[in-house]
């Protein structure tokens, strides 16, 4: 038997919902002016408090604003239903190498968070619960969900990237595309049920599934009792890791003294002259202050691999040891590699941040190495691209 199966009932776009996932964006304002140029989007129903006409208002006031346009889009045409299917998932740019999924629904119970809790579904990076409880509360006023979990395919995931390519190749005209921010197209396709279907879900679910994006949405299920969640079980093959930086909009010290903390602490803090980009390799950060950036050496500490992660080391050392900073504070934004290192410096030259920490991309091999052990990875650490795509396929909640 698989943990992965077809949606029971599942809403399929037509077109124009299209949308990047509510926790992709750096600033607010992204996602109330991709709303107003798009109020098809399914941002409007997932961050309903971000739509023009809700602004000011809570996210858990804004939900019947959220319930009105999911209904809307369902009466208007720009869902249609279908039974019993798995949708196959293809995301193309020019210059890049095909990235395949498939949309389904994976066993909730499956999730294990720890080396003694069975399962195979690993979930592998701490959350912010304030999050996780607005994802609940979405679920249950909407009844749908509309953000797939991206899951990974550890065990048989390059006999399910051919399968998923030579299937795709073969569908014919999809039944819906989309292009995202990026310039990429996506497009899907349904399979109904029989053999393939069948064929499609037994290799989804033939190895353990790594979460590579979607923490929050997974123990959302899990916090709501969902006995299934929906997610895009891709392959390796198709998924990059990303950069994953952190701007400081207030300092709790001058900049001055922070660099001085940091080389009391241990760390080799050298003046960087010129721009300050991403670093090519682990094992070194790079900070943008007001006026200069440093290369920063942070001292390794006894433990594992887990712990000496540039992404755990900036967390301890820098967020909590120098600047006395919880990483859920308000002050830390969490920002993904579509976001390039010029935007991030910018922020702080122009005054709107304080600081800007950039972080080498996590490894393939680190990532995995941390997965296999059920540890967790440190908050955003990991920016796999392509990001699914959430707004395709909506999956109704069984009442």
């Amino acid at each position: 038997m698989t943990v992965v199966h077809p949606i029971a009932r599942a809403w399929i776009t037509t077109g124009g919902t299209g949308a990047q996932n509510y926790d992709e964006f750096a600033d607010d304002a992204e996602i109330t002016a991709i709303i107003e140029a798009n109020p098809h989007s399914a941002l409007g129903i997932e961050m309903p408090h971000r739509a023009p006409g809700s602004l000011g208002r809570s996210f858990l006031d804004a939900l019947p604003d959220a319930v009105a346009r999911l209904t809307e889009a369902k009466a208007d045409g720009s869902y249609t239903p279908a039974e019993q299917v798995v949708v196959l998932y293809r995301i193309t740019a020019p210059g890049e190498e095909p990235a395949y999924g498939l949309f389904a629904m994976v066993e909730t119970d499956q999730i294990s968070t720890r080396a003694d809790e069975p399962g195979l579904v690993i979930r592998n990076e701490d959350v912010f619960i304030a999050k996780v409880r607005e994802r609940v509360a979405l679920a249950e006023s909407l009844g749908h969900l509309l953000s797939p979990v991206l899951l990974l395919q550890t065990g048989r995931g390059a006999e399910l990237h051919e399968v998923l390519a030579d299937a795709t190749e073969a569908a014919g005209a999809p039944a819906a595309t989309d292009l995202d921010q990026a310039g990429r197209t996506h497009a899907i396709w349904l399979v109904a049920p029989g053999p393939q279907q069948d064929e499609l879900t037994r290799l989804a679910g033939g190895g353990e599934l790594v979460v590579a994006d979607g923490n929050h949405r997974s123990l959302a299920a899990q916090t709501g009792g969902l006995s299934r969640f929906l997610a895009v079980v891709t392959t390796p093959r198709s998924v990059a890791i990303q950069p994953y930086n952190r701007l400081v909009s207030e300092l709790t010290t001058s900049g001055d003294e922070l660099v001085e903390r940091l080389r009391a602490a241990g760390a080799e803090v050298t003046p960087i002259a010129g721009p300050v980009e991403v670093p090519a390799t682990g094992g070194t950060v790079h900070l943008r202050l007001a006026g200069q950036g440093y290369a920063v050496r942070l001292p390794r500490v006894a433990g594992d691999r887990l712990e000496n992660l540039d992404h755990a080391l900036v967390e301890r050392l820098l967020l909590r040891d120098a600047l006395g900073l919880d990483p859920g504070d308000k002050r830390i934004t969490y920002v993904g590699g579509d976001y390039p290192a010029s935007w991030l410096t910018g922020e702080v030259d122009s005054g709107r941040a304080e600081l800007a920490v950039l972080i080498a991309p996590v490894t393939v091999d680190d990532f995995v190495a941390v997965n296999l052990a059920r540890e967790k990875m440190p908050r955003k650490s990991t920016w796999f691209t392509p990001k699914a795509r959430g707004g395709l396929v909506v999956a109704e909640l069984p009442r």
